[in-house]
This record gives structure tokens, C-alpha cells and sequence, in this order.
């Protein structure tokens, strides 16, 4: 049985296969996934679990060297933005935070390896990883 935190296979499967610069998103249960992307959804009910808990659970396992944000996060759901930008400041390394418009944003999805889906129902809680190196 694995022994890090991240159990779900999918996700690890996907972590394991990612190289420098890959991205990957994790978004709240609402945000539209495209047809040609993978969709790992973890949603159960209302909340559960959370994006923060699943991002904290990813950045176990993956380097970040930077993240992708809808610029609409920061006013329409402040608190929520603060504990991501703690969480995000909590890691042992810089982690590069920049912004897109909301629908700039859905468009970039197309790139990323996969999307995690969570049921977070805090709107514009999503947010594009981009893989870093650990060398």
C-alpha cells in the first residue's frame, strides 16, 4: 500500500508522469472540464473535500514552481484567496503566482495533463499548477 499522503491513483498516476513546466488544475465543482483533458473527479458532496485540502495534498508529492490564478478570485473571494496565498507561502521553496481573467483562465485549462475536480463551492477556487523540478 503507498505511504505518502495522496492515495487517489489517478492523481498519483499523474503526478508521476508530469515533467518541468507540465500543468495540471485543481478546481472547485463547478469549473467546466474540456473534452480532451482527463477528468479526475473527486467531488462527493457540498464541500468535500475542499480545494484547499486537495491542493495542500498535491503539493505533497509535486514540485510547483508556479500557479495560475482567475484574477476575479481575489475580489469576489478574498478570504478564500488568503488562505490559498498561505498555504502557497507555507511551502519550503517560491512558488510564482500570476493571473488570468476568468474565462482566460478556462481557456488555459486545455494545456494541463488533467483536471482534478473537488466539491468546493467557493467561486473562482481553482487554480493551474505548473510543475517544477526537484534538482
Amino acid at each position: 500500500m503507498k505511504k505518502s499522503r495522496l492515495l487517489n491513483s489517478e492523481l498519483s498516476a499523474v503526478i508521476a508522469r508530469m515533467g518541468h513546466m507540465d500543468e495540471i488544475t485543481i478546481c472547485d465543482a463547478g469549473l467546466p472540464v474540456p473534452d480532451p483533458v482527463s477528468r479526475i473527479d473527486l467531488a462527493v458532496e457540498h464541500g468535500l473535500p475542499s480545494m484547499l485540502q486537495v491542493l495542500d495534498t498535491v503539493l505533497s508529492e509535486l514540485k510547483v514552481e508556479a500557479v495560475i490564478l482567475a484574477s476575479e478570485c481575489q475580489s469576489v473571494s478574498p478570504e478564500f484567496h488568503q488562505q490559498l496565498m498561505n498555504i502557497l507561502a507555507a511551502q519550503s521553496y517560491p512558488i510564482e503566482v500570476s493571473y488570468l481573467s476568468h474565462e482566460a483562465f478556462k481557456q488555459q485549462t486545455h494545456e494541463s495533463k488533467a483536471i482534478v475536480r473537488t466539491g468546493e463551492f467557493t467561486p473562482y477556487a481553482n487554480i493551474i499548477l505548473k510543475s517544477g523540478v526537484v534538482f
